[in-house]
């Protein structure tokens, strides 16, 4: 085989499948998956993300996307809004990972699915389907990492994702993600498509153990005012989705391997700031541009850690501050007193202009 390899269907994988598809290329790619499925995911598409879906001929809005125009940020009774100072969209990745995959398709991309990589090496990929070759190897399986090439361990957290059903609180949140600090965590609640709520949210892993179960984790939530509408909400889920120890503000670097990874396998952003999946986009864009241009894997992970590393720095600091209550407190007294500062904090935690990222 001499086409370049994919490996992970998400936004970041269908991402570079299109523009290699574009400049010539014909990947292929390959999606454990075998159909439509939930991920935990804030489901926020900010700006950049929105410019980076056009980009690539997708219209999140074509898809039911829900527009997003206002962010609050809770802590206790203590609450700061603002304006977004950039268009965003809220959208189900089950819907919006298929388009993409099919938008990938149509575009040239060869994709498999069912199909579970089980090793890298030497620039093969040891998968359920047999061994495959390829020039380059794009690693685009998100917050799943490969035998033999695991990340560094996130802290002792576990996140959650539930999606609700409630009239009254939607149009209370119409157009706004609104999230909220306790302590042992924070979660991020917003509107989608199809009348629904996505709860996301992140907690400590020995104060859930704590707690014991979903159910009690639940009931402490509600105890938070900005969350305490969610009691009377319908849960839709059987059972809430759930991942441990994610890597957040993991920076993979100038790699030495020769793999080009994408998304979540090259920054991992805290979901607060709502910018995973603009990185997700544009890490694969740009990893698509680079290698139609003939660069190493080095020289994109440089480019990618350039533009990804302040925007994760800085989220990461942010979380610090989060964690503590005096640090909550003091940082909710200044978002409140000084105009403008949570606007402002949502333009410094985004990635590069997306139309950087555009193939030449």
């Amino acid at each position: 085989m001499t086409a370049p390899l994919i490996i992970g269907g998400g936004l970041a994988g269908a991402a570079a499948g299109i523009d290699l598809a574009r400049s010539g290329h014909a990947p292929l790619l390959l999606e454990r998956e075998t159909g439509p499925h939930d991920k935990i995911c804030g489901e926020f598409l900010s700006g950049e993300a929105v410019a980076a879906l056009a980009g690539l001929g997708e219209d999140a809005r074509s898809l039911g996307a829900v527009p997003i125009t206002r962010v609050e940020i809770n802590a206790g009774q203590r609450q700061a809004a603002a304006a977004l100072p950039f268009p965003a969209l809220s959208l189900s990745r089950r819907v919006l990972d298929e388009a993409m995959l099919e938008r990938a398709a149509t575009a040239g991309v060869e994709v498999q699915r069912g199909v579970n990589v089980r090793g890298l090496a030497d620039g093969v990929a040891q998968t359920s389907a047999g061994d495959i070759a390829a020039p380059a190897l794009l690693l685009a399986t998100g917050k799943h990492d490969v035998r033999g090439l695991p990340r560094p361990d996130g802290p002792d957290e576990i996140g959650f994702k539930m999606y609700f059903r409630d009239p009254a609180l939607s149009r209370r949140l119409a157009s706004t993600v609104a999230v909220t600090f306790f302590d042992g965590g924070y979660a991020g609640l917003q509107p989608v498509e199809g009348g629904r709520l996505n709860l996301c949210l992140l907690v400590n892993g020995a104060h859930y153990r704590e707690l014991g179960n979903w159910p009690a984790l639940l009931a402490r939530l509600i105890t938070e005012p900005a969350l305490a509408a969610l009691g009377d909400a319908e849960p839709l889920l059987p059972r809430p989705l759930a991942i441990s120890r994610v890597p957040y503000g993991h920076l993979a670097g100038p790699t030495t391997d020769g793999l080009w990874r994408l998304g979540d396998q090259a920054a991992v952003i805290p979901s607060f700031c709502g910018d995973g999946m603009a990185i997700a986009l544009e890490s694969g864009r740009l990893a698509a541009t680079m290698l139609a241009q003939g660069a190493s894997a080095a020289d994109y992970s440089q480019a990618l850690l350039t533009r990804t590393r302040r925007p994760v720095r800085l989220a990461m600091a942010a979380l610090a501050v989060a964690r503590h209550p005096l640090g909550r407190l003091a940082a909710m007294a200044g978002l409140s007193a000084i105009p403008g500062g949570l606007a402002l904090l949502a333009r410094l935690t985004r990635v590069a202009d997306p139309h950087a990222l555009a193939p030449a």
